[in-house]
């Protein structure tokens, strides 16, 4: 399906430049706001946008250390993540907001929903890394140091896009992804290195290996009860994990929805952890739903 490119923005905020994408001029509708998980970039939601109905007004940063967004040396902390959002939330202004957030972007998103309470109107939260309580309430530990973790020693030179994508085109996880995301993740998820010569990872495998390393290190059960928005839960299986680094099941908490007072707690049977990567069409069709109602309540 033939899609309008976006529009690249940059805005200055309290931890640095934050870069996002715009797609259409807004309108009488609800804005969408879409928040990429760890390790990826605002343009992996383009297919999911591609099946949108026509002229819906989309907005998708760079999570900060992603992207074109500011690099920190570390993201030990998750909701600095959204705390580098606000300003964007706030330009928006009084645009009623439905945001949709995957894994760490989904509790990016519960994160700015409390901050912001007024702002959104659903909140769909797709395998949200929510661990259970009890994880959260025995982190008092020291920052770990990402050369720790195997995430930082991902291979971070590459040639060019096509390489990267034939590199993992028969590999776990992204054997499973839509064709055309993986080409997406890969187009838009490299950068010119400094040195002059190749590509690198848009998010610096440091900066991921520390957000994989600190994901229990702040509670978003505190956060809860200042959340207004109506929030719906999406999810993949769960089951016993081979491993930390194994996605094939859903990480998130069985408890989660009730914690977080869902509407609607959606188990995707077919699916791994990587939902709007296999099923772009899919979430879009479930992004549609919710735009439709909320257009036809406020008529």
């Amino acid at each position: 399906m033939s899609m309008t490119a976006p529009v690249e923005h940059h805005l200055d905020g309290p931890l640095g430049d934050i870069c996002w994408f715009e797609w259409n001029e807004a309108g009488a509708g609800p804005t969408l706001l879409l928040l990429h998980a760890t390790g990826f970039h605002a343009r992996l939601w383009d297919q999911v946008v591609a099946a949108l109905p026509a002229g819906t007004h989309v907005v998708a940063p760079d999570l900060l250390g992603h992207g074109r967004s500011e690099k920190p040396e570390l993201l030990a902390d998750w909701p600095d993540a959204a705390l580098a959002l606000l300003p964007l939330i706030d330009r928006l202004g009084d645009r009623p907001l439905i945001g949709c957030g995957h894994s760490m972007g989904g509790y990016v998103l519960s994160r700015l929903a409390a901050e912001r309470p007024d702002a959104f109107q659903d909140i769909l939260l797709i395998d949200p890394v929510v661990l259970p309580p009890e994880i959260y309430a025995s982190t008092a530990y020291a920052v770990p140091d990402p050369s720790d973790h195997p995430v930082s020693r991902r291979r971070n030179s590459w040639q060019s896009a096509e390489q990267m994508a034939e590199h993992f085109r028969d590999r776990k996880p992204y054997a499973s992804w839509d064709p055309q995301v993986l080409a997406d993740y890969c187009r838009y998820g490299l950068l010119a290195d400094e040195s002059g010569e190749g590509l690198i990872l848009a998010c610096p495998p440091r900066v991921e290996a520390s957000i994989y390393q600190n994901a229990p290190r702040t509670n978003p059960y505190t956060w809860v009860d200042r959340i207004k928005a109506d929030v719906s839960i999406l999810r993949a299986p769960t089951a016993e994990r081979a491993s930390e680094m194994d996605f094939s099941k859903s990480p998130t908490w069985l408890g989660a929805a009730d914690a977080f007072g869902a509407k609607s707690d959606m188990l995707w049977a077919d699916n791994s952890h990587f939902i709007p990567m296999e099923a772009p069409s899919k979430v879009a069709a479930l992004l549609t739903e919710m735009l439709t109602e909320k257009q036809a309540l406020s008529l």
